[in-house]
């Protein structure tokens, strides 16, 4: 199977594109129930927010038709599962957190059918939810099929935590499908201090570290292993062949008893085999040169571990809430195939950036649910409004998009920043996207009513089709933006279906910013300006949690930033 990348519903997507029985190993990393929602997480520099989500789980976890589809879809499935799911539903009512565990037991039924019957899941979670999930494995899988629970700890004590023990670790569960399932030890690495005091003698002729081990079987009651060597009767490790092998090649050293000692070699040893625990993988910190600003991006060492553990070469892995891209990128560059699937076309974006600098990517991958024509474009407009309006303004490369929660609209869904010469060297232009077909020019006076309020010096109105002549004469009555780079309409409208046909609007040049503006020292400066420096985006430290204080949310095109990986900002 060649490497895919889905923009677009998993579920839709496991049901109408995966095969069953295809994958050798699934991870995913879903949203928690913590009251919040994930997947890019960014700060509004322009409003009192404390943290806020791009759409794309909005509304997921709460109870309405899309849990209330789920939790029919398990009930007809029937069995251990639809008895859990149900119990729970009887315990906890149609609450937030019923919503996401019926959303997530419809999705694991799925991920269990495109599993190999050797394959593996983990499933990676945290206190939040994960009991409630390992009793819908156990339903699904069956609980014969549960195989470990590690504990990754992913943080250190924090101070914050003054009535409870503080928070520190995630829980990955891990099931198997069959009986059979790939399984490779992984190994930690002796430390140096472990070498010094077990493997301090050195072999004169080759320089190679040893220690001399026990050639004892610790099982008296081994007849065929009890004979005579060198003068000494006893049960040995080996057989007499063996043994005869082990002393010609020189691995036999004899105490002044006579009695042999074997020796093994520091560079024959692999290191100790992991246990369940995990305490050797820090998360990214804010010095990380792979943090891409999702704060809940795990660490790539993480992922390897899990990849290598649990698939060989050639084998296919599957990530269906990817987001930035870890999983992807373990699996291709331990030569992996693989499926990563996310509904946020951002996250797609940021993927395909990353794959840009793995050595043997790219672009040796599929991208699928992106829409390549006109006819796409108006399903995508159909079937989700909220896709579509990401899609439309990714289209104009926007240094930011703003996002408000389903069923708002403040008339501005991105923004764009050029360069518009010395005294004022920003000029900043709004998007406002209409993916309807019942558009006309009220709506393009409205937003014309944005432009002034927000002292924008420039607009652009997206449709879905082809303006009217009366939208077409309301934006021309805005009238010329004087800009360094000539005048320019200040109101154009451009339609997706005169996209496709290669008609595109007059846009001012438009730079990468730099990644030094991540600084939150002239943040502060930047607020009391009437229009904001892009050169002084944010991207998050960390996951603070709880509900946004505002509707509206400012979000960063991570391909409109030339980020270095660092953030530079203090930690706080």
């Amino acid at each position: 199977m060649s490497n895919i990348l889905y923009f677009g519903d998993n579920l839709e997507i496991l049901r109408e594109r995966v095969s069953g029985n295809s994958v050798d190993l699934i991870y995913l990393d879903p949203p928690f129930n913590s009251q919040a929602q994930y997947n890019v997480l960014f700060e509004s520099p322009d409003e009192d927010a404390a943290a806020a989500q791009a759409g794309a789980f909005r509304d997921m976890w709460a109870w309405g038709e899309e849990a209330e589809s789920a939790y029919s879809d398990v009930m007809k499935i029937g069995g251990a599962v639809a008895r859990f799911v149900d119990a729970m539903r009887s315990a906890l009512g149609e609450s937030d957190l019923m919503a996401y565990l019926a959303m997530m037991s419809v999705r694991l039924i799925e991920l269990r059918r495109v599993l190999k019957d050797d394959g593996t899941l983990y499933l990676h979670c945290d206190a939040n939810a994960s009991h409630y999930l390992k009793v819908i494995l156990d339903g699904i899988f069956g609980a014969n099929r549960f195989t470990n629970e590690i504990i990754w700890q992913r943080s250190n004590a924090k101070s914050h935590a003054y009535n409870r023990f503080s928070s520190g670790h995630d829980a990955l569960l891990m099931y198997r499908k069959g009986d059979k399932f790939t399984w490779n030890t992984q190994y930690k690495p002796h430390s140096e201090k472990y070498i010094k005091s077990h493997y301090s003698k050195v072999e004169p002729s080759t320089g190679r570290n040893y220690t001399l081990g026990d050639c004892l079987n610790p099982n008296p009651n081994r007849p065929n292993l009890t004979y005579e060597w060198n003068g000494h009767v006893r049960v040995w490790r080996w057989k007499k062949e063996k043994m005869q092998a082990l002393h010609n090649q020189g691995r036999l050293v004899y105490t002044k008893t006579g009695m042999p000692r074997y020796k093994r070699y520091l560079d024959e040893m692999k290191g100790t085999p992991f246990t369940t625990v995990w305490t050797d993988i820090p998360p990214l910190n804010s010095q990380a040169r792979e943090r891409l600003g999702y704060p809940t991006q795990k660490p790539l060492t993480l992922l390897e571990r899990i990849v290598s553990a649990s698939s060989n070469e050639g084998d296919v892995v599957l990530d269906p809430f990817c987001g930035c891209g870890t999983t992807i990128e373990a699996a291709q560059r331990l030569n992996r195939a693989w499926i990563g699937i996310d509904v946020a076309i951002h996250a797609v974006k940021v993927v395909e950036g990353r794959l840009e600098k793995v050595a043997n990517a790219g672009r040796s991958y599929g991208l699928e649910g992106i829409p390549r024509d006109f006819a796409s474009a108006v399903r995508l407009a159909e079937k989700d409004k909220y896709q579509f309006q990401w899609w439309a303004n990714y289209l104009f490369n926007p240094h930011a998009l703003r996002e408000q929660k389903r069923g708002a609209d403040r008339g501005v869904d991105g923004e764009l920043y050029f360069p518009n010469g010395p005294g004022r060297p920003w000029g900043r232009m709004l998007t406002s996207v209409k993916g309807g077909d019942n558009i006309g020019p009220a709506m393009v006076r409205d937003f014309r009513g944005v432009l002034d309020r927000e002292k924008a010096e420039l607009g652009l109105f997206i449709s879905l089709r082809r303006p009217t002549k009366s939208m077409v004469a309301e934006a021309a009555s805005a009238g010329l933006a004087k800009t360094v780079h000539g005048s320019i309409p200040r109101l154009q409208i451009v339609s997706i279906e005169d996209w496709f046909s290669g008609k595109k609007p007059q846009l001012p040049p438009v730079e990468h910013l730099p990644s030094a503006a991540f600084s939150s020292t002239a943040r502060k400066e930047a607020k009391a300006r009437d229009i904001p420096d892009p050169r002084q985006p944010e991207l998050p430290l960390s996951f603070k949690g709880g509900k946004a204080k505002s509707d509206t949310v400012l979000h960063f095109n991570p391909r409109m930033i030339d980020y270095d990986g660092i953030d530079r900002r203090a930690a706080q």
